[in-house]
């Protein structure tokens, strides 16, 4: 197979060969027009390189859900506290959100294909290290490294679909990834209950078979080359290593505090409160470094100012956490809400499957009827109609609510966020220039992250006063109020193993969650007023027609290959 450039043929009739001409006249001549360029060519290697898309994307969304369940019984075999548990999930999380920028950045620089195996090759190394932890300091190290290969890959699939196909037709392939993502994320609770009875270590082994499998894909399908290559020096000074730093460390000290506030140290703590103000302080400097960084250096801005340009955009990106905030509040809350209810871990993961399961289907057909109507907007509308319908609905949930009721409420909310997935993203890439596409997609990916660890703070402070108040509501638990809403999670296995002697403490637990997490669908429905709100006032419709351009093209392999692609393409 060759990577070069390839123009124009001339097709011998005699010999059925194609044959490169030097001169503007020919019997058959086909050649690429300014409208069909090669990276839309629906060859082999197109499905292939999506196929590969849709294969590591599932991959990370289940090793992103399958320890959910299995958290208490790891920290119990490895002597982990219930702290150092915590630890465990929020560690992949940080590290998948911060990476996710300087990935995208440097696919840009150093092409596609070698980030994309590099993240696979540390998502793989950090499964095999967590899957050998006998201590909780090498499953926190395995555990870190595969958020930094999840963070990567998961930014190089969206900056890849750019590459791939046109603005307009995004919405179906977009759609079909996230697909994948809510099959991985149904299937990783339910995969991840029914391993940890044998033994947890196979939570993490599972994902080796599908990291072979793109490691042999990868090489093959996804013949993506930049347009304009460079010098390995000239790469390396355009390059933001400055920006990269500031940036990192910056959201690395905001994001950790919010974590931990509430948990480890108190909000009040200066182990909270120092980090946070340097997270802050950092970032406010990292924007005017992104401005004015042309001025001082020949570098390419880690993200592009000309992003943030556009109300529309803005909007979007400001929405899109919210996004992630209400999705990781969801993914989280649902399942303690049905253990408290007296559900096992596998039962729980189960009872999220009305809302995971609506998420896939609905941004697949919006995906679909945009690509297909051009318009974006309404669907926008819509899902921000539900979502907050949704929430407010969630506030019914009792300790006895039966479950036809609360079925209907995650389809409710379901519906909405899988708009939303699909429709959200135009928003944001409509209003982004052909070369800033790839940027403006990884920076919706990361937008949606970031909110997931923004929701682990909100989720938490909101959840923990709330228990909190209720406890203290109790004379005979008044005292251990504080005690027990740092460690809530912990206390569905008391509830559990308790005898029956002790139900007031049990019925008091019950109460407090479920007067807590009622607290957290009211912020939750708020803040999806407030995004509903945004987007009704600054989404504006922008037109999703226009010539494809792209700075990586896929390249189909042989001359044969790409004539016969092209030919194909026209006849249809």
């Amino acid at each position: 197979m060759t990577d070069h450039e390839l123009g124009p043929v001339q097709v011998n009739p005699t010999e059925g060969k194609a044959a490169p001409t030097s001169s503007g006249s020919s019997s058959v001549q086909i050649e690429e027009t300014e409208d069909i360029p090669a990276s839309t060519a629906r060859g082999w290697r197109f499905y292939g390189a999506f196929g590969t898309l849709c294969l590591v994307t599932f991959i990370i969304a289940l090793d992103a859900t399958i320890i959910c369940v299995a958290l208490p019984t790891i920290a119990d075999d490895i002597g982990a506290s219930a702290i150092e548990a915590f630890w465990c999930g929020t560690s992949f999380l940080l590290a998948s959100t911060v990476i996710q920028p300087p990935v995208a950045s440097l696919s840009h620089i150093f092409g596609r294909r070698p980030a994309l195996l590099a993240s696979v090759t540390i998502f793989a190394g950090g499964s095999i290290m967590a899957a050998l932890a006998k201590n909780v300091a090498v499953l926190l190290g395995g555990r870190t490294l595969q958020g930094l290969g999840s963070g990567g890959i998961l930014a190089l699939t969206y900056v890849i679909a750019t590459d791939l196909v046109s603005l307009r037709e995004r919405g179906k392939w977009f759609g079909l990834i996230s697909l994948n993502w809510a099959i991985g994320s149904i299937l990783g609770p339910l995969i991840g209950g029914a391993l940890v009875e044998v033994s947890w270590p196979w939570l993490f082994w599972i994902n080796l078979p599908f990291c072979g499998i793109a490691y042999i894909a990868i090489p093959i399908t996804m013949r993506i080359k930049r347009k304009e290559d460079a010098s390995v020096n000239t790469k390396i000074q355009e390059f933001d290593w400055i920006g990269t730093v500031i940036f990192v460390g910056s959201l690395t000290s905001f994001l950790i505090p919010l974590s931990w506030g509430g948990v480890m140290y108190n909000w009040s703590n200066p182990r909270t409160i120092v980090p946070l103000i340097c997270g802050i302080l950092g970032l406010v400097g990292f924007g005017f470094h992104i401005k004015f960084c042309r001025k001082y250096s020949r570098c390419d801005p880690l993200l592009r100012p000309s992003l943030f340009t556009s109300l529309t955009a803005l909007s979007a990106y400001f929405a899109t956490i919210i996004h992630g905030i209400i999705v990781w509040c969801l993914v989280y809350y649902v399942p303690l809400y049905h253990e408290v209810r007296g559900s096992s871990p596998i039962a729980s993961g189960v009872a999220v499957l009305p809302f995971t399961g609506t998420v896939a289907p609905a941004a697949v057909v919006v995906g679909l009827l945009i690509a297909k109507t051009g318009i974006y907007r309404p669907f926008v509308w819509a899902g921000w109609v539900l979502v907050p319908l949704g929430m407010g609905l969630m506030m019914l949930l009792e300790r006895d609510t039966e479950t036809f009721r609360w079925v209907l409420i995650y389809l409710t909310g379901g519906l909405g966020l899988g708009i939303l997935y699909s429709a959200q993203s135009f928003a944001a890439q409509a209003s982004a220039s052909n070369s800033d596409l790839p940027f403006a997609a990884s920076l919706y990916a990361f937008c949606r992250s970031l909110g997931q660890g923004i929701g682990v703070a909100i989720g938490g402070v909101t959840f923990q006063n709330q228990f909190r108040k209720q406890i203290e509501k109790s004379p005979e638990f008044a005292n251990k109020a504080e005690e027990w809403a740092k460690d809530a999670s912990a206390l569905i296995q008391v509830i559990k193993k308790s005898p029956a002697s002790m139900q007031l403490m049990k019925d008091t637990i019950i109460d407090g969650y479920i007067k807590g997490l009622r607290t957290v669908w009211l912020v939750m429905t708020l803040l999806a007023c407030v995004a509903l709100l945004v987007s009704l006032i600054c989404v504006k419709a922008k037109s999703l027609d226009r010539k494809f351009e792209t700075e990586h093209e896929l390249h189909q392999g042989t001359v044969e290959e790409k004539n016969a692609v092209t030919c194909s393409e026209r006849n249809v």
